[in-house]
Order: C-alpha cells, then structure tokens, then sequence
C-alpha cells in the first residue's frame, strides 16, 4: 500500500541538487570562485531543509510507503515512474541530506582548482544517491545507482591523491561489475513474472509485466527455490562489493585514502550504506527461502570482515587508512545484524547503519582538517597536537568515543542491540562480534594517544592553527545527532519498525523449511566441532 499525499516532496529533494547543478552550469562563470562556493552551499542546504518536514510527516503506523508518485514511464515493457519511502528510507535520506550540505560547507579552503566542476560533482552526486532511496521501480533504482558512479568516480579521479586514477578506475570497474549481476537478478525477475505466473494474472501493467519493487513483493513466496538462489546470488556480488563485504573490500580502502575529504565523507556516509539498503529493501523482503539458507556462510563472511578489518586498521600507519579498514570492521558488524533475521538485530543494524554515517563521516572531516594544515596523514608526523589544537582534540575524542560505542553515545545503541540479535541467532556470532568490539576500541584509542598525547616534538606541529568557526559547525551537528540517537534513540527504532516488521514477515514464511539447514551450515563454517548453538531465528 501506498500513501500519495505530499508526493511532490519527495521528488522536489531529489532534484533540487541537479536543478542546482544545472544552473550553476549555466550561469555562473568558472572564475566567480566566490558566487560558486556560496550557490552550492544554499543549494545543498536548501535541500536539507526541505527533507526535514520528512521526519515530521512520516506516520510510523500509517500505510507502508508514504509520500508516493507513480506513473507510467516505459509503459510497453512495464516500467513505472515510482518513488515512495518507508521509515528506513526516510531516515537514510536525511542522512544524506545532511551529510551533501557538510561536505560542500567542509570544502571551502580544500579545493583550489576546478571548482565549478567539483561543485557540480557533489550535487549530481546527491541527486543519485537520494534516487536509489526514494525508487520502488527496479529500473528506476538502477538508473539513479548507475548515475552515482560517475559523479563519484570524477571526484576521486580529478581532485584525489598521487594514485587518483588507479583509485578511481578500481571503485568504477568494481561497482561496475557488481551493477551489472545486479541488472541480471532484476531481469530475471522480470522474465520469471512474465512466464511463470502469466497463468494466475499477476502480470503489473494490464498484460505486461511490471518491475515495481511493491508488486514483486506480493510474488515473493511463488518464486520457486532455484530461482530465488541465482537471483540471490546476483543481488549479493552486487550489495556486498558496495558494503564492502570481504573479500570485495579491496576497492575501499584505495577509494578512501586518495579520495578528497568531502568525497570520503560520502563514501563512508551514506555510498556504503547503499549496499545494505540493497540488502534490506530487496534481498531479503523479495528471495526470503535463498536468505534463510545463506544465513551460515553470509555471518562467516561478516565474522571474518569484522575480526581482519580491526586487525587490519590497527596496523595502519595513515590516519586515513585506518578509518578506511575500520569501516570495513563496522559494516561486517552491521550485516552480521542484519542476517541475524530477528527484531533486535535488524533494527540495530539499521540504527548502526545510521550511526556509522555519523561518527566515521566525522572522522573523516577532523583528519581532512589537519591534513589541510600539514598536507600529511601519517600518524608518526604527530603527537602532542592537544596543547596547540584543543578544540580539535575534544571533538576528535567525542567522535572516538562515539565510533567505539561509548554508553550515551549513537555507537553503543546500535551495537548493544546487534549483540542481542547475533546472541539469539549464536553465542559463537555475538562471542567473535563482542571481540571485535574490544579491537575496535583497541585501534581508535590507540591513535587518539599517538596524535593528540605525549610531547610535541614535531616543529610543523607547534603553530597548527586550532578549529575555525566553519570547521566546528561542519562537525557540531554530527556530535548533536551522536549524543540525539545515544540518550534518546526511541524516534529512529518508531521509524524504522514497519521496515523490520515486514522483512521478519517474509522471511519467516521460510524459516521453518530452511532453518536446520541454515544452522548447520553456521555450525560447520562458524565453530567446527561445537555442539549446536542458539536458535535460528527470533
């Protein structure tokens, strides 16, 4: 079901940011540095400003998707013109909002050439992003995920590091083959939908059928086994080289490190989160027998992410790299929720993939920050910085704490209730996530006594200037939202209850058919020789 009422709203937040870009494209001239940076700030901002009355409008207990347009677009082979969002949408959207205005605001001083051209990188950029979230047509989803890459793509490859190119070309070619299975699973679909089930009238257009993502719902438990394993496994290469789940992690940490700070902050914030959107939103709702069965060997692949990527990080020498490995550590926790398949860990999935936004988008903008003073990122280069820059070291350590999930803060919401969810599915799940926890807290504390204590003995270092007025309101608002979800998370857990509601649905139709097979499967990948382990399922 569908409410149409503020329709409109949806799609005026959706392409404001390229009705921006098109405008600054026109009629701004290239070396008006000024009226460049001072347009894409309003329009970025103005964008976020119209997306907030979504937090107000959006009914929890109302019909599933809200705010809805549809209309024929390709109506002789069934594709839609459909936007919707649920609470999950929602909350993503004003994630992304939020973060496109802080990564044009953050940009002021770090850009010096090809301004306009950077500018209108960003807003595409958003524009592509805020697609995929707002898109209930298969098609529809696929144009705005494959118009996302090239924006990004332009922003590492022109305005990144030394290795630019290499980095920029890697994160294409891989999403790139990832899209491309994807596309394979949705037409499959489509084709399924137009053979298999002609005969008892499901078709979505009169007698064409339909690539709606609502309709295909309906469908889901009559998609037979094998149809549903492929499909799946098409889907998964695609979202997990996005998460990125290991072993497709290998494009990130490139992506990251050469990648300018705004476009880092993107990348962490809200990019990667469009892999386990995928994942919720498709995956499990539409294939829930496949997922059941890919229960075992998707939380080895979780484990493993989650355990490496802290090793990994704490060996890191580059500050950035290591908020780079330490997503890889982060979104391994967040599938491991997500595929615990009961209520407490795919809403603490969901919530931590909020709060991973949040506290590793800072952490990027404070090392962007002294990577502008110094033009390094080496974590020997420093050392002492809290006597010269205190401002800075006191966000720095909020942001720390809230990435290791300190009480009080977003990070120990969204990882207490992943912990019960992967505790309810297997002790061995929670006992290697819990341990991942500990190392995560390992390197982040680590590098926040190397950077800011012990004596300053680096010459560079003693005249750094400290957080400027700018630089602190592009992290104020992040340390607000972290303290928000930390105190008082109940707002986001009411939004998101009809996504986690109808996810548990589906896939509990298949549970009992697959869910001794789908244990021991875990057993066998997770802890040979262990006797069986906790319940599948809630």
């Amino acid at each position: 079901m569908m409410d149409f009422q503020y329709g409109w709203l949806l799609n005026m937040i959706c392409y404001l940011p390229l009705a921006g870009a098109l405008l600054m494209m026109a009629f701004i001239n290239k070396e008006n540095s000024t009226g460049i940076k001072t347009w894409a700030t309003l329009v970025a901002g103005l964008d976020f400003v119209i997306s907030i009355p979504l937090w107000f409008l959006y009914k929890p207990d109302g019909v599933e998707f809200q705010f809805a347009t549809q209309f024929d677009w390709i109506p002789s082979v069934g594709v839609q013109y459909i936007f919707g969002v649920d609470g999950f949408s929602v909350l993503l959207i004003l994630l992304t909002t939020l973060l496109g205005f802080i990564a044009v605001y953050s940009s002021f001083t770090a850009i010096t050439e090809r301004k306009k051209e950077y500018y209108i990188s960003l807003l595409l950029l958003q524009t592509g992003m805020l697609g995929v979230f707002c898109s209930l047509d298969f098609i529809l989803f696929y144009v705005f995920w494959e118009v996302m890459l090239v924006p990004m793509y332009f922003l590492i490859g022109v305005w990144g590091g030394p290795r630019r190119l290499y980095a920029a070309i890697k994160f294409f070619l891989y999403t790139l083959v990832g899209s491309v299975l994807m596309l394979v699973g949705i037409l499959t679909l489509y084709f399924y939908n137009a053979s298999g089930l002609a005969a008892i009238g499901l078709q979505g257009l009169g007698n064409v059928p339909t690539f709606s993502i609502t309709h295909l719902y309906t469908i889901a438990p009559l998609i037979p086994s094998e149809v549903q394993f492929w499909v799946f496994l098409a889907f998964f290469v695609g979202f997990a080289i996005k998460v990125p789940m290991f072993p497709f992690h290998t494009w990130l940490p490139d992506a990251h490190v050469e990648a300018p700070t705004a476009a880092s902050v993107i990348l962490a914030a809200v990019l990667l989160k469009m892999g386990t959107y995928g994942f919720v939103r498709l995956s499990l709702p539409l294939l829930p027998e496949a997922t059941v069965k890919a229960v075992g060997w998707i939380g080895v692949l979780a484990i493993i992410a989650i355990i490496y990527g802290a090793l990994v990080a704490m060996a890191q020498k580059d500050m950035k790299k290591l908020v780079a490995y330490s997503s890889v550590s982060h979104m391994g926790f967040i599938m491991l929720g997500l595929f615990a398949l009961n209520e407490p860990g795919l809403r603490g999935a969901i919530l931590q993939m909020l709060n991973h936004g949040v506290s590793t988008g800072a952490l990027f903008l404070l090392v962007g920050i002294v990577y502008e003073r110094r033009h390094n990122r080496m974590i020997a280069e420093y050392g002492g910085l809290a006597k010269v820059m205190p401002i800075y070291a006191t966000f720095f350590l909020v942001i720390t704490m809230s990435s290791i999930g300190l009480p009080t803060l977003n990070g120990f919401i969204g990882e207490f209730l992943i912990l019960i969810g992967a505790y309810n599915h297997s002790w061995v799940w929670a006992l290697f996530a819990a341990s991942g926890i500990v190392l995560g807290a390992a390197y982040m504390l680590w590098l926040y006594q190397r950077v800011f204590f012990g004596e300053l003995t680096n010459e560079k270092n003693k005249d750094l200037a400290d957080l400027n007025r700018r630089e602190q309101w592009t992290l104020i608002p992040l340390i607000a939202i972290a303290f928000w979800i930390g105190l008082y998370p109940k707002p986001f857990l009411d939004r998101m209850a009809p996504t986690v509601d109808r996810v548990l649905e589906r896939v509990a139709v298949a549970m009992p058919e697959a869910e001794s097979a789908a244990g021991r499967v875990a057993e066998l990948a997770v802890a040979p020789g262990e006797p069986a382990a906790g319940e599948h399922g809630e």
